[in-house]
């Protein structure tokens, strides 16, 4: 890693607009290097232009998983009938949930900036911008420094076909005034699935269009499977291998037309086709920092962009675009530089949820990834859990262990149902200290509890990668 960092002279800065480090952006990355690289003694500046704790805290995974929330107690409601209480779910009230949830969401988002704050960093309420290698303009002003962080995050991108303005991006939905009674999700990856759930779970009539014949591109195979069957158990509809076309408004109401002639019509088009890095205006070409064509900024494996004492983490450099990694970057990237701690975030074996319903949770590698590096046996199992016997709806549990078959070394261990989330992330311990199936097999389960089936696992389904071992 790089050497720790000389801090700027405290002679030079008559004017005090001089600092060791100026970070852009105070998203989860952002505030995590700034509030650690102070603590250390360094002497910070973050400019943050919209709004404390950037996507996440605001318009991402913390109001997303509130609506997710929101859309279970319904559910509960009705579940709740087998266990012999009388409810009957009434009306849900968009707008008390929404005052609710943007109360709640103000209160966090300050407290990113009273972080800030506390361990000596100076914050910028403007949008920033880089004149040269070592200079930013704030606002009007003109800052100095040592070191440059770029965590500006991303934005979420429309498709390129007529009548895309008509649809939303999830930017919007949270702040919709009204929940819509028809919605035409297009996209199959985290927020697509989550928002079709969110919406089902409401009451909203859902059609989900994706190109991929499967959810989730890039995920386990049966838990791809998996998904889709849940997402028809909740209602949505699914149109796989499907291509848009255009959208069109015929007063309030929308359509949706597909390449294979057929049309949706929805009071709401949310499109959730991907996103790209927040680079635009920024001046990084002048200052001589290198994007990809995406605009995304490349880095190596110390966050260093082409220029050495830039730095760039978090989504804009768009290698592994989840909350958690952005926040640990922050902080091994304040670590090294000012805490004689210098280290990097590994994006091996980064465990992953997607709150859907019932929600989903991976770490590790996927089945095919394991086969393509030699045999790897695969443990799986689907079960009703305890709950929904006596509720009678239809959700299932499917858990996958995907083990390496020459050392016996757990190499992926995958989840749909409930409690996934929780369940993996103590998984993931054991997986990057390199449990085997031995040690999962040696471990006592909890009963009863759908987490034991982990380590109670014991018939081998299948191997894979054999074909590819012995060709």
């Amino acid at each position: 890693m790089a050497d720790r960092v000389d801090k700027v002279d405290r002679a030079d800065r008559a004017d005090g607009e001089e600092f060791d480090l100026f970070v852009i952006g105070g998203g989860s990355a952002g505030v995590r290097l700034g509030r650690i690289a102070a603590g250390h003694g360094a002497r910070v500046g973050v400019a943050e232009a919209r709004f404390w704790g950037g996507t996440c805290v605001n318009i991402g995974c913390v109001p997303k998983k509130l609506l997710v929330q929101a859309a279970e107690y319904g559910a509960w409601a009705e579940d709740a009938r087998g266990f012999g209480w009388d409810l009957t779910p009434g009306k849900h009230d968009w707008a008390a949930f929404r005052a609710a949830k943007d109360h709640a969401i103000a209160r966090i988002s300050a407290s990113y900036r009273r972080m800030l704050e506390a361990a000596g960093a100076a914050v910028f309420e403007e949008r920033a911008r880089l004149l040269d290698a070592h200079t930013v303009a704030v606002g009007e002003r003109r800052i100095r420094a040592a070191r440059i962080a770029i965590a500006t995050g991303g934005h979420p991108t429309r498709l390129a076909i007529p009548g895309a303005e008509l649809g939303i991006v999830s930017d919007d939905a949270f702040f919709l005034p009204d929940r819509p009674r028809r919605v035409a999700i297009i996209g199959s990856g985290y927020i697509a699935v989550e928002f079709a759930g969110i919406f089902a779970g409401l009451g909203s009539e859902v059609d989900l269009v994706y190109r991929q014949p499967l959810p989730l591109r890039g995920f386990d195979t049966d838990l791809r499977v998996a998904l889709a069957e849940a997402l028809v158990a909740q209602g949505v509809r699914l149109h796989p291998a499907a291509r848009p076309l255009a959208v069109t408004a015929s007063g309030a109401a929308r359509h949706l037309a597909l390449a294979d002639g057929s049309v949706i019509g929805a009071d709401l088009v949310f499109w959730a086709t991907g996103r790209s890095a927040n680079t635009a205006g920024l001046g990084l070409e002048t200052a001589g920092v290198a994007t990809h064509a995406s605009g995304a900024v490349i880095v190596d494996e110390e966050l260093r962009t082409s220029i050495p004492h830039v730095y760039a983490l978090g989504d804009v450099t768009d290698r592994l675009n989840l909350t958690p990694v952005a926040t640990a970057e922050g902080h091994a990237l304040a670590d090294t530089l000012f805490g004689d701690r210098p280290r990097h975030v590994s994006l091996a074996n980064v465990p992953t949820a997607i709150f859907t319903a019932p929600p989903i949770a991976t770490v590790g590698l996927s089945e095919a990834a394991a086969a393509a590096r030699g045999p790897a046996d695969v443990y799986l199992t689907r079960f009703t859990p305890l709950r929904h016997h006596l509720t009678g709806r239809a959700r299932r549990v499917l858990m996958k262990l995907v083990v390496e078959s020459a050392s016996g070394r757990v190499l992926g261990a995958h989840m749909l149902g409930e409690d996934a989330p929780e369940i993996i992330q103590g998984l993931a311990v054991a997986i990057i200290a390199g449990a085997t199936k031995s040690d999962f097999d040696h471990t006592i389960g909890i009963h009863p509890t759908a987490a034991e089936e982990f380590v109670t696992m014991r018939t081998k389904t299948r191997v894979a990668g054999l074909a590819e071992a012995a060709g």
